[in-house]
């Protein structure tokens, strides 16, 4: 069976660039609006998967940074969301909450050792928090800041082979 591809752009405006939800700078979340957006893609999964006719329960996320700490996000409030996510960049969405059973659910986590917005740090937390949930994390670390590299690409797509 040939994979469905649904590509999905945030509601909010940013400096005239989409973003999937609020910061109150650079770094720091808008949680309230968060919540709101996180809910807000989830129901928008669910009605897309009717309407195009796609298994719900097969939905791999991939982000970058924004995207991907709304895909994060999923799987911190979502049990159902995702069956598994590819996170470039991603911080931890929220602190101080307990994650729905992650059981049976595969992230891969790219990261950058320089990274100036997401630290090393931030990263093993989501990995642990993700862990601890029982999903199933590959961490993959670029000698990089925040940027997007080939090598990571590559090693996320190696990643979902396997799958």
């Amino acid at each position: 069976m040939k994979p469905s591809i649904l590509s999905v752009r945030g509601n909010v405006l940013e400096n005239g660039m989409p973003r999937f939800f609020r910061r109150l700078a650079e770094g720091v979340f808008d949680e309230e609006d968060l919540l709101f957006r996180t809910k807000e893609l989830n129901e928008f999964l669910d009605e897309s998967a009717e309407k195009y006719g796609f298994d719900r329960d097969h939905i791999i996320a991939i982000g970058y940074s924004n995207g991907a700490n709304i895909a994060a996000s999923l799987l911190f409030h979502y049990q159902d969301a995702l069956k598994a996510a590819i996170l470039h960049h991603p911080m931890v969405p929220r602190k101080g909450i307990e994650l729905p059973n992650l059981t049976g659910k595969s992230v891969f986590i790219a990261a950058g050792k320089n990274d100036p917005i997401c630290s090393p740090m931030e990263s093993m937390e989501l990995q642990s928090m993700l862990e601890k949930a029982n999903a199933n994390v590959e961490l993959h670390w670029e000698n990089r800041g925040h940027q997007l590299t080939a090598t990571e690409v590559e090693a996320a797509a190696n990643w979902y082979g396997k799958l």
